[in-house]
């Protein structure tokens, strides 16, 4: 694993190499996934050992609406007091997983990270572990207050007016993480207006794994987005070049954080926009594209 990889990301084996060790590490099991409710259900059926549950949608978001979208970032407060009920202590190591090859609990990691939590991302989530003969256990988890203190703002993010701009802008990029054929505006299950905004790139966020659901290896992360029009080679620290801003949307700003961790995998950093299309597309002010 590469040294910027290995700050993103952590093996199934090396998970357990920790745990065995005695390390203390805090699990959070983010189970999630657009029109299911029964990701702690699903938790309290099989788990790693320790983790607590963490609920998208209310912990890891605000209440929705129109203007903000599907999940606006939570207040910090409410955060700082949600990632100490789920026991995180300030300098501890955290891991967030899921079951879904990361698709929900990267948005785990890229709050925590924005808030300024040192924070990797199982890679393979539950599965992985599961292959790897890891341990699963049920019930309910019962761990100690933390006492973690976060700040906002350590991770970039871009309003609407700032991907509008960017998505004009010969030397940015603007990625959509949604599936193509929302993209293209073919279909549009849960937002008011199908499409994309314009002059952004489809990039969908299934495309930075592997069929065994793990993240893809550096070079073919590379190649990926190299074809997607972000200058990799520029972004890595000592190298000159241009500065290319890098943004990243798709539904409510969930799967976008995969995709911002993916290019983090690889030295890009990348903006988030939190409102996402969710947001975009209830505003009759903002254009609309479709097709490729």
């Amino acid at each position: 694993m590469s040294p910027t990889r290995s700050t993103v990301l952590v093996s199934a084996s090396e998970l357990q190499g920790m745990l065995d060790s005695g390390k203390p590490v805090h699990l959070l099991d983010v189970r999630w996934a657009l029109g299911r409710d029964d990701g702690h259900e699903r938790f309290l059926a099989a788990h790693l050992p320790g983790a607590v549950y963490v609920d998208l949608d209310t912990e890891l978001a605000s209440a929705p609406s129109a203007e903000r979208g599907r999940h606006p970032l939570p207040d910090v407060a409410a955060l700082e007091r949600d990632a100490r009920r789920w026991g995180v202590r300030a300098g501890s190591e955290v891991v967030v997983y899921d079951d879904a090859g990361g698709r929900s609990a990267a948005r785990a990691w890229w709050l925590l990270r924005w808030a300024g939590v040192d924070v990797r991302l199982l890679d393979g989530g539950l599965d992985a572990w599961a292959a790897g003969g890891g341990q699963l256990v049920g019930g309910e988890t019962e761990v100690p207050p933390g006492d973690v203190s976060l700040v906002g703002g350590q991770l970039p993010v871009v309003e609407a007016d700032g991907v509008a701009t960017l998505a004009g802008r010969d030397d940015a990029v603007v990625l959509d993480a949604r599936a193509r054929e929302r993209f293209r505006g073919e279909i549009e299950p849960v937002d008011p207006r199908a499409g994309h905004v314009p002059g952004a790139v489809s990039a969908p966020t299934d495309e930075n794994l592997s069929d065994a659901g793990l993240f893809l290896a550096d070079e073919a992360l590379r190649r990926r987005f190299e074809a997607l029009g972000v200058d990799v080679e520029s972004h890595q620290p000592g190298v000159a070049g241009p500065d290319q801003p890098v943004a990243v949307y798709c539904g409510s700003g969930v799967t976008a954080s995969h995709e911002v961790l993916a290019l983090a995998a690889v030295g890009v950093t990348a903006a988030l926009y939190p409102g996402s299309w969710s947001q975009w597309s209830h505003d009759p002010e903002r254009p609309a594209a479709t097709g490729d």
